[in-house]
């Protein structure tokens, strides 16, 4: 059968990551530096990531495909490496495509010894799937990374009552990328916090180590539409509000790499150039890094 499917050149490929949030179908990931389409079963052909390469490295092409093959999939990944061929099996669980991914242990099972990585580490990684692709009663299944549920305690602390509340570091409203108004007087030479949904909820003392003295805006890469206008916003920002600084806060989780990425595309596209700190929170709460990009 004819079929179209994204094409990605790798030549023009810089790994910017802006096209991977806006596969919403989850086929693309940056492995090793460059965009890659992790599982064409996923990918529709409809081109929404198109848009959003800067350096036109995506394309439609048009070409005759079979029923879609696993196996066939499968063993041409081997030639990308360990980390591309991890990728495609978390894709195919995470889409609960079980038929699709017991045919793959099948064949890395059946080639062991031609496989970049031992079977305990393809088990370990997919987390309570046999052998046959099947989830063992034991295991805590797929899923998104992100959405994996878990429960832990705080580490055993007991908070004691505060001698007095706490007040909010917030200093602007609104927040959320899609109200804010770059050309708010109060973003004009600011320091600029940019921080994902989740990470005021994870980290304890959020307001005091990260909004204090800050303008603050927050997104969510995985859930929010329309994302490609946060780049222009942020562009804004740089350009027209001359914010000093930026500080990037996100979660450990994949999906929340998406909002580093829309920051990073801003700047490169910026005449200014702004200081860039990413911050990265655990799960958990703690900061897990820290760095100037």
């Amino acid at each position: 059968m004819i079929r179209e499917i994204i094409k990605i050149d790798e030549e023009l490929c810089n790994g910017c990551g802006v096209c991977v949030p806006n596969c919403h179908e989850g086929a693309l990931q940056i492995i090793d530096g460059k965009a890659r389409l992790v599982s064409e079963l996923m990918c529709d052909g409809l081109g929404a990531c198109i848009g959003h390469c800067p350096e036109g490295a995506i394309t439609i092409e048009e070409r005759e495909a079979d029923a879609y093959d696993e196996i066939a999939t499968i063993s041409q990944m081997v030639k990308q490496g360990k980390a591309t061929m991890f990728a495609h099996l978390k894709h195919l669980q995470d889409h609960n495509e079980s038929g699709y991914l017991k045919q793959a242990l099948g064949f890395i099972k059946a080639n062991a010894d031609a496989m970049p990585f031992e079977i305990s580490e393809v088990h370990a990684l997919l987390n309570g799937t046999n052998e046959a692709g099947e989830k063992q009663a034991c295991g805590t299944g797929g899923g998104c990374p992100g959405s994996a549920p878990m429960s832990f305690d705080a580490g055993g602390l007991k908070m004691a009552a505060p001698a007095a509340e706490t007040p909010s570091a917030l200093t602007q409203w609104p927040v959320q990328m899609h109200l804010i108004n770059p050309a708010a007087s109060y973003f004009q030479g600011a320091d600029l916090l940019v921080a994902a949904d989740c990470a005021g909820f994870a980290h304890g003392n959020f307001h005091n180590d990260f909004i204090k003295g800050r303008k603050m805006v927050i997104a969510c890469p995985k859930l929010d539409n329309s994302t490609d206008t946060y780049i222009y916003k942020l562009l804004q920002l740089i350009e027209e509000a001359k914010v000093n600084t930026i500080t990037v806060v996100i979660m450990e989780v994949p999906c929340c790499g998406g909002l580093s990425h829309m920051v990073s595309r801003a700047t490169q596209m910026a005449s200014r150039k702004v200081p860039v700190k990413e911050v990265v929170i655990g799960i958990k709460g703690d900061v897990i890094s820290e760095e100037w990009l």
